[in-house]
């Protein structure tokens, strides 16, 4: 099992996923090139046709990771994200964003991905006594940033 497959499963809780499209970044087959990425030509469950990579790396180092890459601050992102609830693909590669429906005729394509999966919390109770949680926070062309969030395998793709 990848990095990738096992991390969707939630059995890397230590870990964060970014997905980036090619357009979104300068040098994606660099970045395909890396140990820890995976093509999006290459995950079977993506329902995506924008080309791009995700990469799996440890969670210490994700936030740099995502700050170089994307040139904003994780948290910040995240806090703005978590605002506005979305819909995005269980394969972290794709999703709807919100103000499609208030602006059609305008790209609404994914730019990036951040996620990050939460180990099961029965203290905490509702989805996260339930099993690990995924976490996913998306760029939209746009400008819009949004959120979702599902038990680790169970979302629907």
């Amino acid at each position: 099992m990848s990095d990738y497959d096992a991390y969707l499963a939630g059995d890397r809780t230590d870990h964060v996923a970014l997905y980036l499209a090619e357009s979104y970044v300068s040098d994606a087959e660099t970045l395909a090139d890396r140990a820890d990425a995976e093509r999006v030509a290459d995950i079977r469950d993506a329902q995506s046709d924008t080309p791009g990579v995700v990469l799996v790396v440890d969670g210490e180092s994700g936030r740099s990771v995502f700050e170089t890459l994307t040139g904003m601050q994780a948290m910040e992102f995240g806090s703005t994200a978590m605002q506005t609830p979305g819909d995005v693909d269980a394969a972290l590669v794709d999703g709807r964003c919100p103000n499609a429906v208030d602006g059609p005729g305008e790209d609404h394509t994914v730019q990036f991905v951040f996620s990050f999966a939460e180990a099961q919390n029965e203290e905490v109770g509702g989805l996260y006594a339930d099993g690990d949680v995924i976490h996913a926070y998306a760029y939209c062309s746009c400008g819009t940033a949004y959120s979702d969030k599902w038990l680790a395998g169970a979302h629907d793709q």
